[in-house]
């Protein structure tokens, strides 16, 4: 997820290093029951983003940690938010419908406490401590 900030409001894009071509269709399926629309969402490499200058990269796919983020992406603040990847949950449909939902609930929360810092005028390493302690909830 990359984001631009402009005056209190968030701009959010996303995009992975290795795209599977297709959003996963339980992706769909579970943030359309959480009422989040999936309108133009596609599975897009974050090559496709080289014209967009975040100010923030946030990293969500545990296998992404360690990825080199693309040189376009230079001044941003870059901050790991590890969570499991539900698409690759082995277990029964219950199982795998909960996966996604705890993990649509946990984007949620955090998003919501990213707003409120999106409010506030903090200078680069105070917005790179909050959204590191974000993370680590």
């Amino acid at each position: 997820m990359s984001l631009v900030q402009n005056q209190g409001s968030i701009q959010a894009k996303s995009a992975g290093s290795q795209p599977a071509g297709q959003v996963h269709p339980l992706s769909l399926q579970y943030l359309q029951e959480a009422d989040i629309s999936t309108e133009g969402l596609v599975s897009q490499s974050w090559d496709e983003l080289e014209e967009f200058a975040p100010d923030v990269v946030i990293t969500v796919c545990d296998s992404a940690a360690g990825e080199t983020c693309p040189v376009w992406f230079g001044k941003s603040i870059k901050v790991h938010w590890g969570l499991t990847d539900p698409s690759k949950i082995d277990g029964s449909e219950e199982e795998k419908a909960q996966a996604f939902r705890d993990t649509i609930a946990e984007i949620q929360q955090r998003v919501t406490e990213l707003l409120a810092l999106a409010d506030k005028q903090l200078s680069q390493e105070e917005l790179r401590s909050a959204l590191n302690k974000l993370g680590a909830i």
